[in-house]
């Protein structure tokens, strides 16, 4: 804790305003980030960024908390930005939904997408078989336009 005091009050110094709290940042951000990239990284999986996935990226950014710069520079290099996996099942499986609600923008899965999706659920957390299970039953739902809540009740419906 020290170091972080000592940052604060040199940035402090040097006329770097900036609030004690970002200081504590959490996390969350960088993972939302993270999180992001990955969205823009499938978004730009079958050539360029189309109208429909242009707007639901600036959607997502808004949804979490990602301002114009970095908007900006997660589109020229959405690779740099680790996946960072959320701790509970509930958010796993909402960002999974999110990365399907992009891939689906253009209305269609191509092998590259697909590629990508499963090595993202296997960063996600989920195991092999589990992310062939998600990815399938994704796949077969994403045809239409559901709310989260159906698609996790579908996704998590025994057979």
């Amino acid at each position: 804790m020290g170091a972080r005091i000592q940052l604060w009050y040199i940035c402090l110094i040097k006329k770097k305003y900036m609030s004690f709290n970002d200081l504590f940042d959490s996390g969350k951000h960088k993972k939302n980030l993270g999180h992001f990239a990955c969205i823009v990284t499938l978004a730009a999986a079958d050539g360029a960024v189309n109208e429909n996935e242009l707007a639901l990226l600036k959607r997502f950014a808004r949804k979490l908390d990602v301002d114009n710069s970095e908007f900006e520079e997660i589109l020229a290099t959405p690779t740099h930005y680790p996946i960072n996996p959320p701790n509970n099942k509930y958010e796993r499986l909402e960002r999974l939904y999110d990365l399907f609600k992009i891939i689906y923008a253009d209305h269609a899965m191509d092998a590259n997408e697909e590629k990508l999706v499963r090595k993202y659920a296997l960063g996600l957390g989920y195991d092999t078989a589990e992310a062939a299970s998600i990815i399938e039953k994704s796949s077969a739902i994403f045809g239409g336009k559901i709310d989260f809540d159906d698609y996790e009740s579908l996704i998590n419906k025994k057979k």
